[in-house]
């Protein structure tokens, strides 16, 4: 009975650590794929919005996988680190073989899913895949490029969701998305950069060729970057409406004009900027999916800003197709 109940508790804690090993709570940055589906105004048309939660599981399995394989290869070196010593392969809770086998399954399930969507999807799936093994073998360890591989995943994710449903979005978002990504990726590093410190003892080869100043202007270039994007992405993109209440809005006056009402969105980005911005310098922003979840100012500015874009997107169209 003893024996029973303790390979039962060991079946229970291997269990959770393959659970724990796909960093679920990472999927918060999968949240992108439905970018397409917001700015697109085809967020309640029921078959857009079913294909796209289709794809954002598939890609959570896609990163999940991605996830584990370099946990694989990082072991060693994560257990030198103050937080990355405690995830499961790292810590020994969960075996390296094991572990292999579930980042296997994982890929091979996220690219039968996306396979079903289309081709141009399961492309963008697959290649997401593909350049984060690169990246775990390879590119991490060269410094700046390290920053845009970082970054491209932000950008691909986007770019799934606008594979996933055939649309199109304008260049003015794709300039806010690779700003945006850039700006994470940056801050990530920084972070990091904080954390460990002792250049001695650095996990990370990259992050030795980073001197911090650098590091700050980056953070700084792309943050500007980001909100000044988005400025443009509202100024050229914003929406026409027939609802009467904008229509007699723009009546009053131009300034008020429709065409301009998506930048009132403006101050709400510049705060979420700067306070993830603060995050970084004060050494909280090496795990962005926490903050999103965590950080009281930063989740009501997304929750804001989410409000409003939806509001003036959403606001003047029939609700009938």
């Amino acid at each position: 009975m003893v024996n029973l109940q303790i390979k039962g508790k060991r079946l229970v804690n291997l269990a959770l650590a393959m659970v724990k090993v796909a960093r679920p709570v990472h999927w918060t940055k999968n949240i992108s794929i439905f970018a397409a589906l917001l700015f697109t105004q085809t967020l309640f048309i029921p078959v857009y919005y079913q294909t796209v939660i289709v794809a954002f599981i598939a890609f959570c399995l896609a990163t999940s996988s991605t996830y584990i394989f370099n946990d694989i290869l990082d072991a060693e070196k994560d257990r030198l680190h103050p937080i990355k010593k405690n995830r499961p392969i790292a810590s020994g809770v969960l075996p390296k073989n094991i572990a292999l086998l579930e980042a296997i399954i994982l890929a091979c399930l996220a690219v039968s899913i996306a396979d079903i969507i289309n081709p141009l999807f399961l492309m963008a799936t697959i290649g997401y895949i593909v350049l984060q093994i690169l990246y775990s073998l390879v590119l991490k360890n060269i410094s700046v490029i390290d920053i845009l591989i970082i970054a491209s995943g932000f950008v691909l994710r986007v770019y799934a969701g606008t594979f996933a449903i055939n649309a199109h979005l304008s260049v003015w978002f794709l300039l806010c998305v690779v700003s945006a990504s850039l700006f994470l990726a940056a801050g990530k590093r920084r972070s990091e950069l904080n954390v460990t410190s002792d250049t001695k003892n650095l996990t990370r080869k990259s992050l030795a060729k980073y001197p911090r100043e650098l590091l700050n202007s980056y953070v700084t270039m792309f943050a500007n970057a980001s909100w000044m994007s988005w400025a443009l992405f509202t100024f050229f993109e914003s929406p026409k409406t027939n609802l009467r209440a904008w229509l007699f809005l723009a009546e009053i006056s131009k300034a008020t004009t429709i065409s301009k009402l998506l930048m009132v969105t403006i101050p709400v980005v510049i705060f979420g900027i700067m306070r993830y911005e603060s995050l970084i310098f004060e050494e909280k922003s090496e795990a962005p999916e926490k903050l999103l979840l965590t950080d009281i100012p930063l989740i009501a500015s997304v929750l804001l800003w989410a409000t409003m874009t939806v509001w003036i997107l959403y606001g003047g169209i029939s609700a009938t197709y």
